[in-house]
């Protein structure tokens, strides 16, 4: 059987849906659960991508991603079959872990938006232990919403959706919370029913066009780390690691490079090498200071 046409847009907030295959469980464990979110960490540097929630339960779970720019379809390759190798690795198992692919709803308008966010922190409510403090869930963004725990990971861009539900934090915060507890399936589906709306979903929400030129890329690259812009093409150079994995990344994440394509560019590389380059980037910009508004930074300068 052909698969459907998946409905997207460079443009487009989702509610993204994954579940695994009936025999399997897709977090066994905290552990698990945590390598999930390390990898939508990744990700969400690679591809800058904003995440406005997540519930990860034991066979399934919820996202809600505003693509940015982005290919939603690449974001989640990455993320779940990162995790299922890993998964595959950990567990000591083959085959597939996830039912099919991922299930996604475009979000048409702030009604259904602010839903859907409610929705998904109310899921933690079947949990046994968690009926009437679904906050106290470790792996739902709710206590990063109630300010009640630290986001660590930097993940959630949780002030756009809090803000429509007060003039200040704390009020928004409390209406949010009271909320959660009166929000249900059957109130979900009444509001799906908005997606059938002609109006246009107008808000505030500025997206990036990934149409940077990868010649500035490298003059950004080279001043930033004060060498001359002939070493990124340079085949051997251990001390230029650094500098060509950050290149790297911002090929991928601002031009919508692959691998192949960035081969390309730099030349006297394989796409193997880009793939462990873009690693290497990647956990510089997610764990060094110095690099953690890189991205921002070159948008800022080229915009």
């Amino acid at each position: 059987m052909a698969r459907t046409f998946r409905i997207k847009s460079d443009e487009s907030i989702y509610h993204i849906m994954c579940k695994s295959i009936t025999e399997v469980i897709l977090f066994k464990d905290a552990e698990d659960k945590r390598k999930y979110l390390s990898l939508i960490k990744k990700y969400k540097v690679l591809y800058n991508f904003k995440l406005y929630g997540y519930c990860l339960m034991d066979n399934h779970l919820h996202l809600i991603i505003d693509s940015n720019g982005a290919d939603i379809s690449k974001v989640m390759h990455g993320i779940n079959f990162s995790y299922a190798m890993y998964y595959n690795k950990r567990h000591k198992r083959e085959g597939h872990l996830f039912r099919d692919r991922f299930k996604s709803i475009v979000v048409t308008n702030d009604r259904y938006l602010r839903t859907l966010s409610l929705y998904m922190h109310n899921n933690p409510t079947d949990i046994v232990g968690y009926k009437n403090c679904p906050e106290n869930y470790a792996f739902s963004s709710l206590a990063i919403f109630l300010g009640k725990k630290r986001d660590y990971l930097k993940l959630v861009d949780y002030r756009f959706i809090i803000s429509f539900f007060g003039n200040t934090l704390k009020n928004a915060r409390e209406n949010y919370y009271n909320l959660v507890f009166r929000c249900n399936e059957e109130k979900l589906k009444q509001e799906i029913e908005f997606q059938d709306e002609k109006a246009e979903y107008n808000c505030e929400r500025k997206i990036l066009v990934r149409n940077f030129k990868p010649k500035d890329i490298i003059d950004f690259i080279a001043t930033k780390m004060n060498i001359s812009r002939i070493h990124l093409y340079m085949k051997y150079s251990r001390k230029l690691v650094n500098a060509k994995a950050l290149a790297v990344v911002l090929m991928r994440s601002l031009c919508n490079f692959k691998s192949v394509d960035i081969s390309n560019t730099l030349g006297n590389i394989t796409q193997s090498r880009v793939s462990k380059l873009s690693t290497i980037g990647i956990e510089l910009i997610g764990q060094d200071e110095k690099y953690e508004n890189l991205i921002g930074d070159f948008i800022k300068c080229y915009s």
